[in-house]
C-alpha cells in the first residue's frame, strides 16, 4: 500500500470507532515497522517448528507447510529491502546489513530454494478460472495487444518465452515471415494513441479474423483452458534476481552471475521450456480456441548455453550494464504475475524504458504513484492534507510526485 501512495495511517490505524481519523505515519517508519513485523514472523514460525506445532489447515497456497511459509516471509523481506535501494546508506534502516544477515544465515532465515516453493495461486475449471479463458475469448482475444516493451525485448533476445506468451503478427505472416521467426512478433507501443493502435490491429469481419500489425496473447496458453498458468505472488525467479542485484550493488558477496542465470532458467522452467526440442502452437485463423486440432504445431530447438552466449544476455559483470541486464530479465520474468512489482521496479530503477505518449494520458508521462482513495479525503481529509503537505509540499494529490522511497 505504501509503495502505491506514500505515507499511510499505521500507529493509529485499525482502531475501529476509537480512532476514525487516524494520523499518517511517514513512509520510512512504515518500512521500518514492516521489516520488524517480518522479523517477528520468521521468529514465530521458527518457534512453532521447534515446538512441533503444524496445526495449519485449509492452506490453498503451500499445503499447510509452515516451513514453506517461513521461506516466503524471508524471501519477501529481501524484496522489501531491494525496494529500499535508494536508501541503502540510511543508518536507521541498515538495508545492506539486513540483506547480508538473511543470506548469511540460511538456518535462521531460509528462503525459497526452487519453483516448488513459490507462493502462487493455482486456478481450476469451476470456481476460480484464470482471468483470460475461453469464456471471454470472443470479447478480448482480438482486443488485447502484447506490449512492445515486453514482447519486443523478448523477441530481440531471441528468447523462446516469446512463443509461449504471444502469437506472430498477421501482417508479418502475410509478408512471408515464418510463424517461428522472432521478427514476426511485434508488440504495440503502450504510449500509442488507442485509436491508432486499434486501427492497426485485428478485427473479425464475419468471415474470420482479418489479421493486423501487432501480436496477441498466446491463445494456446491463455485462452484454450480455464487454468492457463499459476499466478505467482512471491516467486523463486524474482528471489534470484533480487540477490543478483544486491551482489551487483555491493551489498553482499557472491556471484551475481550465478543468481542471474538461475533467475532466467527458473523463469523458463515456468513455461516448460527445456534444452532440446520444444513444441509451440499458434491458433489457425479460423480455428476454435479450445480444440487442439485448430492449432498449428511447430518444433523449435533450444539450447540455454547458446541463448546465454548472446552479448545482450551474457552477464556483463558487476557494472551498470550488468545491473540493467538483471533488471531487464527480472521484468521479463514478472509477466502476468507478482502484482505491481514490474511497475515498482521500473519506477525505482528506470529499467526498462516504458513507451509513453498520447495513449499514456497524463501528458505522456508514466505516473510515479497512485492517488489516495476519494473516501479518505471525505472522512479523514485533514490528516490526508497534512500528509500530502509533509511529503510533497502541497495538498494536491499529484500522481507525478516522487514519494520518499524514490528520492
Amino acid at each position: 500500500m505504501t509503495l502505491r501512495v506514500g505515507d499511510l495511517p499505521l500507529a493509529e490505524a485499525l482502531q475501529g470507532l476509537q480512532e476514525v481519523t487516524p494520523a499518517y505515519d511517514a513512509q520510512k517508519d512504515i518500512f521500518r515497522q514492516s521489516l520488524g513485523w517480518l522479523e517477528s514472523a520468521n521468529d514465530d514460525l521458527s518457534a512453532l517448528a521447534a515446538a512441533g506445532d503444524n496445526s495449519l489447515s485449509g492452506d490453498i497456497y503451500l499445503g499447510n507447510d509452515l516451513g514453506k511459509w517461513r521461506k516466503v516471509v524471508n524471501t519477501f523481506t529481501l524484496r522489501v529491502l531491494i525496494h529500499l535501494s535508494k536508501k541503502e546508506n540510511d543508518p536507521d534502516l541498515d538495508v545492506k546489513e539486513k540483506f547480508a544477515a538473511i543470506l548469511g544465515n540460511p538456518d535462521k532465515y531460509p528462503v525459497l530454494t526452487g519453483m516448488g516453493d513459490n507462493l502462487q495461486f493455482t486456478y481450476n475449471t469451476t470456481t476460480d478460472k484464470y482471468p483470460i479463458n475461453p469464456d471471454n475469448f470472443g470479447f478480448d482475444a482480438t482486443r488485447y495487444n502484447m506490449a512492445a516493451t515486453f514482447l519486443n525485448t523478448l523477441a530481440a533476445l531471441r528468447d523462446p518465452r516469446t512463443y509461449y506468451v504471444a502469437e506472430p503478427s498477421g501482417a508479418k505472416l502475410k509478408a512471408g515471415l515464418a510463424p517461428t521467426d522472432f521478427g514476426a512478433f511485434v508488440g504495440a507501443p503502450s504510449g500509442e494513441d488507442l485509436a491508432d493502435m486499434s486501427s492497426k490491429q485485428t478485427r473479425d469481419n464475419g468471415a474470420g479474423f482479418v489479421q493486423g500489425e501487432y501480436s496477441f496473447f498466446g491463445r494456446y496458453r491463455y485462452y484454450r483452458t480455464y487454468t492457463a498458468e499459476p499466478t505467482i505472488i512471491i516467486g523463486y525467479p524474482e528471489l534470484n534476481f533480487n540477490i543478483a542485484e544486491a551482489i551487483n550493488r555491493g551489498w553482499v558477496g557472491g556471484s551475481a552471475e550465478d543468481y542471474y542465470r538461475e533467475g532466467i532458467e527458473s523463469s523458463m522452467e515456468f513455461y516448460g521450456i527445456r534444452n532440446g526440442e520444444n513444441t509451440v502452437r499458434f491458433l489457425k485463423k479460423d480455428g476454435s480456441v479450445t480444440r487442439e486440432s485448430d492449432y498449428n504445431a511447430y518444433t523449435i530447438s533450444f539450447d540455454f548455453g547458446t541463448y546465454y552466449a548472446q552479448p545482450a544476455v551474457a552477464y556483463a559483470g558487476d557494472t551498470e550494464a550488468g545491473l540493467r541486464q538483471i533488471l531487464t530479465q527480472k521484468y521479463l520474468a514478472f509477466f502476468q504475475n507478482s502484482g505491481y512489482e514490474a511497475y515498482f521496479n521500473q519506477r525505482r530503477t528506470g529499467v526498462p524504458a516504458f513507451h509513453a505518449g498520447p495513449g499514456t494520458g497524463n501528458s505522456g508521462r508514466i505516473p510515479l504513484r497512485f492517488q489516495y482513495p476519494l473516501a479518505e479525503r471525505a472522512t479523514n481529509g485533514e490528516n490526508l492534507n497534512a500528509a500530502l503537505q509533509q511529503q510533497f509540499g502541497t495538498i494536491t494529490d499529484d500522481i507525478n510526485l516522487a514519494m520518499w522511497v524514490l528520492k
